[in-house]
C-alpha cells in the first residue's frame, strides 16, 4: 500500500513539475504567405512562374483540342473505315493521348519542370526567411516557432528539445559525432 502511495505521489509531482516547465516555454508563429508577399523579389518570381505555367497550359489545351477533333472525326467516319484504318486511327488517338499525359507529367508532375523551376527560384528566398525566423526566435528566447500559413510546420525549435539523437539511440543506431 505504501509503495502504491509513493508511486502516486511521484506521478503527481512529475506531472506538476512538467506542467511548470511547459508554462516557461515561449512559442511563436509567423505567416509565411504574408512574409513572402512583402519580399519584392517574390512577386517577380510568381509572375515568371505564371507565364511559364500559362504557356504550358495553352499547349496542353491545344493538344486536347487536337485529340477531341481526331475523336470526332473518327466517330463521324467510323462506318466508312476498314478495320485496318479503324485500328490506325484508334492507335493515333491513343498515341496523342499518351503524348499529352507525358507532356503534362513532364511539365506539372511531382518532378516536373514547373516544380523544379519553382524550387530553383524560391529556395534562396525561403532560406533567407528561415534564417530570419531563427534569428528572431533566438533573440526573443523562443522555444518553438510555427508557420501558420496553410498547414502548421515547426520552423524553429531550441536544440535542447530535439529528441532525434535519443530516438536513434533508442532504436540502437549509433551516431557519429
Amino acid at each position: 500500500m505504501r509503495s502504491l502511495r509513493n508511486t502516486f505521489l511521484l506521478i503527481l509531482l512529475s506531472s506538476f513539475s512538467m506542467n511548470l516547465m511547459a508554462q516557461d516555454q515561449k512559442i511563436g508563429y509567423y505567416e509565411s504567405d504574408f512574409v513572402l508577399s512583402k519580399i519584392p523579389e517574390y512577386g517577380g518570381i510568381e509572375q515568371q512562374l505564371k507565364i511559364l505555367s500559362d504557356g504550358w497550359k495553352n499547349e496542353i489545351q491545344e493538344k486536347r483540342t487536337e485529340i477531341d477533333n481526331l475523336e470526332q472525326d473518327y466517330q463521324a467516319k467510323e462506318i466508312l473505315y476498314t478495320d485496318e484504318i479503324k485500328k490506325e486511327k484508334r492507335q493515333e488517338i491513343n498515341s496523342k493521348r499518351q503524348q499529352l499525359e507525358n507532356f503534362t507529367a513532364q511539365k506539372f508532375g511531382p518532378n516536373g519542370e514547373y516544380f523544379l523551376k519553382q524550387k530553383e527560384l524560391l529556395e534562396p528566398i525561403q532560406r533567407q526567411v528561415f534564417a530570419a525566423v531563427r534569428t528572431v526566435a533566438q533573440r526573443n528566447g523562443m522555444d518553438f516557432v510555427f508557420d501558420r500559413s496553410g498547414d502548421i510546420y515547426m520552423v524553429y525549435a531550441r536544440g535542447e528539445w530535439n529528441l532525434s539523437e535519443d530516438i536513434l539511440l533508442e532504436l540502437g543506431i549509433e551516431i557519429e559525432q
